[in-house]
């Protein structure tokens, strides 16, 4: 980059993290975290009825699928948030992009939980619901990032992989919250109710949460290494950088392949899967992901914390492989002889898998990414992912059910994320040579990403 671009910039400086003390912090910024994942989880868990309120129609299957397609156009929109707001979150601080994330979170959240059904307001229903899965979409596809490049950015040393690991852990906490209340209003209300105003209660219960988040995050003071930065690129600059080092950004949406798929697999999808497919009851199902999320919530930060001291490639490398060759025989296995059982099992091995491979795989992908750039690179790696392939997963699990008939083609489609994520990792440590991805110590602020390859300036 030439010399205008890297002009200082006057920016307000907030107190810096005690480097000692990263816990609270820490737990300030993944409580916001809470909300994208709570949603985004809710959406998942009532799409039969948010099927029938906003997108009627005589077929179930098509109801359904249009459900789950507005589902997925939220991910579209993650490219074009991780590009235009982690330009400004890399160029004007992390604090503030974290609040401007939380709070279209909430604007997106407003509009699903308040819009009056089709049968009242026509096609402005549906439309209003695509507009604010849009909003959610812009603003998720930096949220993660901002949220996992905060904790890189204030984690002592041989710790990192441990804290950034809690911002997948919160995540766990949305998708145990999400679940117990569907449990709950399950025994509360009727199958009828639900239908008509029950499935807008989680959501109202998301917007109580709003104020209380955007408080919390106010609090936060920007982390010490970016207030410690002499030069602040343009955002132009960022972008530009972003694109030219897009082997590294191409090889980081790969890898992340396998944790947006296995995610939603195991969560938004899970209820529709139990019961419109293997035909369960619904506390059952909702019980199961309940279990997901628990499993996933004490599994998550032991991975990380794994990775700190084995390296971040071996779990990689194993937890990838094992999804490859394990998730079509487990789901097969389930289909044969469905039952609350059988699907716990089958869940609880997927969520470990995840666990195991997204603990190492979060931290590194933060490493990789250069410090002037590191929300944007992170963010558009990530948001690739999650809108070509995880944000559509209960799309497309739904469509090939429907096309072959096989109820285990889940798996497959799983397997393949699986293959995706192998490429990534194997891609990058062949970029820079597998003891690089083992080292352990380095800082965020190293020049040289754990791939061991140069960004190119």
């Amino acid at each position: 980059m030439d010399a205008a671009t890297h002009a200082p910039t006057r920016t307000p400086r907030s107190p810096p993290i005690a480097a000692s003390s990263p816990f609270r912090p820490a737990l300030l910024v993944v409580s916001g975290n809470l909300l994208e994942m709570y949603d985004f989880t809710v959406y998942g868990y009532y799409a039969g009825a948010i099927a029938k309120a906003y997108f009627p129609a005589a077929d179930t299957y098509a109801s359904t699928m249009a459900t789950f397609a507005v589902f997925g156009a939220g991910f579209l929109m993650r490219p074009l948030g991780a590009v235009a707001l982690g330009a400004a979150i890399d160029r004007y601080g992390r604090r503030g992009g974290l609040l401007l994330t939380l709070s279209l979170m909430a604007a997106g959240t407003l509009a699903i939980a308040l819009t009056p059904p089709y049968a009242r307001i026509g096609l402005a229903a549906p439309l209003i619901v695509l507009l604010g899965r849009l909003v959610q979409g812009l603003s998720a596809g930096v949220e993660l990032g901002g949220v996992s490049v905060y904790l890189a950015e204030i984690a002592p040393a041989g710790a990192r992989g441990f804290l950034v690991s809690w911002q997948s852990a919160s995540q766990q906490v949305a998708v145990i919250a999400a679940a117990a209340i569907g449990l709950g209003l399950g025994e509360r209300l009727s199958a009828a109710e639900m239908a008509d105003f029950g499935w807008r209660i989680p959501f109202l219960i998301g917007c109580a949460l709003i104020p209380f988040l955007l408080f919390a995050r106010r609090s936060l003071t920007e982390t010490p290494e970016f207030l410690a930065r002499r030069e602040r690129p343009s955002a132009a600059a960022i972008v530009a950088l972003v694109g030219r080092n897009g082997v590294v950004v191409g090889l980081g949406a790969l890898m992340t392949t396998l944790t947006t798929v296995a995610f939603y697999t195991i969560t938004a999808y899970t209820p529709t899967y139990g019961t419109s497919v293997l035909h369960l009851s619904s506390r059952a199902a909702f019980f199961v992901t309940l279990c997901v999320g628990a499993s996933n919530f004490v599994l998550l930060p032991v991975a990380g914390a794994a990775s700190d001291r084995l390296g971040r490639l071996p779990l990689l490398l194993a937890a990838a492989g094992a999804a490859l060759l394990t998730s079509y025989p487990a789901l097969r296995w389930l289909v044969e002889a469905p039952s609350f059982g059988r699907l716990l099992a089958v869940e609880l091995w997927l969520s470990a898998l995840y666990a195991l491979y997204n603990g190492a795989m979060v931290v590194h992908l933060a490493e990789v990414m250069p410090p002037s750039a590191r929300t944007s690179g992170f963010s558009l790696a990530y948001s690739l992912a999650a809108g070509v392939f995880g944000g559509f997963t209960p799309a497309v699990c739904t469509w090939l059910i429907h096309a072959t008939g096989d109820k285990a083609i889940p798996g497959l489609w799983l397997a393949g994320a699986a293959a995706a994520g192998l490429a990534g990792a194997l891609g990058l440590a062949r970029l820079g040579g597998r003891q690089s991805l083992r080292s352990r110590q380095v800082r965020p602020s190293d020049p040289r990403p754990r791939g061991g390859k140069e960004w190119r300036r």
